[in-house]
């Protein structure tokens, strides 16, 4: 009984006030002699009350019963709501402190949820959590603290299983986008209605002619059979490769608001993956550092975004430097059709792409190359405040001179013919599906 009910026992700023209290009164009774027959009373008194309190809360064994309720897994760098019921079997009221053990990645130490409950009252209550890794996080048992309506004393009660919760590739992002890309919102989020300037175009049938048709695409031979207009009706050609190619070396290990470069390309990839399907174009992935390591066949069917995702959720960088030289060898002999291929990577300065070009060229050869990198948006901030010394002026200088390489990058993909995104993480994902719709609209490949 005392093993069970000592390691349970906890003391509330109530029960240290009022006992501090009583002890001021003592000194005061030094003073004052009569004070001191009043303060024995008072010490005996308080002495009932904590034996009551504890009483109280000991004396029911399963007076507080609480669970967790957590989703399937966890959207790696958004808001992930977490849900906490608890009830209260006590016969009053309660006041709850909750601390629920949180997986050791997000460092935690001062998280605690405070409720009131009635006699009997159950309540549901919710927090957020934002992972910035992707793998498995460890969850704890919730630890509640009980207070009765004395409040000198708390009981803990340790309640709900330990739990493991798999962290994946952003698909809030990927069910947020897949609502806004086929909808009349998409300026919402910055992505642009491209007008259509060029198609592609595979024969579907011939029908009749209907006011309004093109009549560019009159079938003259079906008309003199049938002695009325016919036309050809053509539809856009489907199901073009597509492949978004990861860098996984240590460039991308930047961070960027608690995620890094590398996080945000595959958060991207997924987003993009599900829109190219929906776009009935075949979507894969293709990850490399020193080789080519994960791999997803560019296709169209219905799990491939599974098989994406499976993919993106194991992938993390190795440190090492990004081998493109054996990328376009691998891309050669994997990538059989001319594909769209969309290259997150990074590069700081002019130096680190001019010993890539010729890898880079050599892939737009083949294929319709698109570059996307990043800028570095501390340096932009940097570059933007205001000087008031001479170092710092210094310091300026050199954060625009990095500045001013990245559009140097941008220019020389240019110059031969390849295509490039400079952009922020934070946009990263709209301006690739951007850059994709255009591409589609001009039928470039």
């Amino acid at each position: 009984m005392v093993n069970r009910f000592i390691p349970a026992l906890y003391f509330n700023s109530r029960f240290f006030f009022v006992y501090f209290s009583l002890a001021v009164f003592f000194v005061l009774a030094y003073f004052y002699e009569p004070l001191f027959p009043t303060a024995k009373i008072l010490v005996f008194a308080l002495a009932t009350i904590s034996f009551i309190d504890a009483l109280i809360l000991f004396r029911k064994k399963g007076g507080i019963e609480a669970e967790r309720i957590l989703p399937d897994k966890l959207s790696n760098g958004d808001e992930n709501r977490i849900f906490i019921t608890v009830k209260n079997h006590f016969g009053f009221p309660t006041r709850l402190k909750i601390i629920d053990e949180l997986p050791a990645q997000w460092q935690i130490r001062d998280f605690r949820l405070q409720v009131a409950l009635q006699a009997g009252q159950n309540k549901k209550l919710t927090y957020t959590v934002r992972p910035t890794e992707r793998g498995i996080y460890e969850f704890g048992v919730i630890n509640i603290f009980v207070s009765s309506p004395i409040g000198l004393l708390a009981r803990r009660f340790k309640s709900g299983v330990p739990s493991s919760l798999p962290s994946y590739p952003s698909f809030q992002q990927f069910k947020k986008y897949d609502f806004l890309a086929f909808s009349k919102n998409l300026q919402q989020v910055g992505i642009k209605k491209i007008r259509k300037l060029g198609e592609t175009l595979e024969f579907e049938q011939i029908k009749e002619y209907i006011p309004g048709d093109d009549v560019r695409n009159l079938n003259w031979k079906a008309t003199a059979k049938r002695a009325e207009l016919m036309i050809n009706q053509y539809q856009d050609e489907k199901s073009q490769p597509v492949y978004c190619l990861i860098d996984k070396g240590r460039v991308m290990k930047m961070p960027f608001d608690g995620l890094s470069l590398l996080d945000y390309a595959i958060n991207a990839s997924l987003v993009l993956s599900n829109i190219i399907l929906k776009k009935h174009d075949k979507a894969g992935i293709l990850t490399f550092s020193r080789k080519l390591e994960d791999k997803v066949k560019a296709e169209q069917r219905k799990s491939q975004m599974k098989l994406i995702l499976d993919a993106l959720y194991k992938v993390s960088t190795d440190f090492s430097e990004s081998d493109f030289s054996r990328l376009y060898i691998d891309v050669k002999h994997i990538v059989k059709h001319r594909s769209l291929l969309l290259l997150f990577t990074n590069f700081e300065t002019k130096d680190a792409l001019d010993r890539q070009l010729k890898y880079l060229k050599a892939l737009n050869k083949t294929h319709l190359l698109v570059v996307i990198f990043f800028e570095n948006t501390e340096l932009t901030a940097f570059a933007k405040k205001e000087t008031n010394s001479t170092r710092q002026i210094f310091d300026k200088i050199i954060a625009e001179k990095f500045i001013y390489e990245k559009k140097l990058i941008v220019n020389e993909l240019k110059k031969h013919g390849i295509l490039s995104i400079l952009t922020s993480p934070a946009n990263l994902t709209v301006n690739t599906i951007n850059k994709y719709l255009e591409i589609k609209a001009r039928g470039m490949f």
